[in-house]
This record gives structure tokens, sequence and C-alpha cells, in this order.
């Protein structure tokens, strides 16, 4: 009988302690801190990354400079053509910079971010240049130049207005659109990502 009580008052002892215990937890435990996202948190996480480069495309096409004064005769003696050969590397992708306060949404369960479309952020050479230049007698040795500062830039502007096709922007954005909705994923943990383009 003794020892039935003993094991009675160690279990009661025992309750109450984790009694205690649950209760001490109760009124004293650390207040949760919900994180409160807004416009700000949005725009800051953004603008982090200024420039997002969301595809890179190289291109490869000859060009060809042609200077004609329009007469075969003058042409003989000042003409020049310049043709030209070099991989260009273009960049795209959104300027994040270019989100403000009024293209972030924040509702209950749900942010809805407005981008800007996507652009040409960059072109660059990636390798040499095979540049062959033809130039008249006088003109050789008058006015002579390789030609390869021209040649680069006529690469560079054929390389920028081939990756602005409707297609390749359209790509570029769609990436940045994932982009985008999976950064803010991290910052607003919880809510669903809607990433529209202006």
């Amino acid at each position: 009988m003794k020892t039935w009580k003993l094991s009675l008052s160690i279990i009661a002892l025992v309750l109450f302690f984790i009694g205690g215990l649950a209760l001490g937890w109760r009124l004293f435990r650390p207040a949760e801190t919900k994180s409160v996202v807004n416009a700000q948190i949005i725009l800051t996480a953004l603008r982090d990354r200024g420039f997002l480069v969301t595809q890179t495309y190289v291109f490869d096409e000859p060009v060809t400079i042609t200077k004609s004064t329009g007469s075969a005769f003058k042409d003989f003696f000042f003409g020049q053509t310049i043709t030209a050969r070099g991989a260009m590397e273009v960049n795209m992708g959104i300027d994040l910079a270019k989100v403000t306060e009024q293209d972030v949404a924040i509702q209950a369960d749900k942010i809805v971010v407005t981008v800007p479309a996507a652009s040409v952020f960059n072109v660059s050479l990636v390798g040499p240049i095979d540049v062959k230049n033809d130039q008249g007698i006088l003109k050789r040795v008058l006015q002579s130049d390789d030609g390869y500062n021209e040649a680069l830039a006529e690469l560079s502007k054929e390389a920028e207005a081939a990756a602005k096709t409707p297609e390749f922007i359209q790509r570029a954005t769609d990436q940045a659109k994932e982009e985008v909705s999976r950064m803010l994923g991290y910052v607003a943990q919880g809510k669903t990502i809607e990433v529209q383009v202006k």
C-alpha cells in the first residue's frame, strides 16, 4: 500500500512539473514576429540586382561596308569596301532599377509586380574579328585605315538589331518574369507572386 501511494505521489509530482513547464512556456515564450512585406522591401530586393540579364545570344554574321562615290572611276582611287566577320555576344534582360513603388501592388496573399519589357543590356565582341579591307589606290596612300573600328561598330549594330526581334525579346521577357518571381518568393514567403510586363 505504501509503494502504491509513493508511486501515485511521484506521478502527481511529475504531472505537476510538466504542467508547470507547459504553463511557463505559454506565458513567457518569445513573441512570434511576423515579417511584414511592403513595397519598399520588394523594391530593395529588386533594385539590389540592378540590370537582370536573362538571355545571352551569340551572332556570327558577316557584314560589308561599302564606301562609294557613285563613280567607278573615282572608286578606283578613293573607294573602300570592308568585309568583316566576328562573333558578337548580346546580353538581354530587364532593368530592375526602373521598377517604382507604383509598380508593386500588395494584397492579402498575393503580390503583383510590373516590370519593364526586356531590352539589350550590352553587345560585346567574343574573339577576334576577321577584317578584309579593299581601298582605292589614293585612299590607301592618303587616308589609310584598317577598317577595324568601323567593322566592329557595324557588327555591334547588326547583332543588336538581330537580338531586337519580337521572338528574342519575348523569350528574354518570359525568362525575366520567372527570375523575378523566384527572387521575390524568398522575400515574401507564403504569398503568390504575379509578375506583369509594362
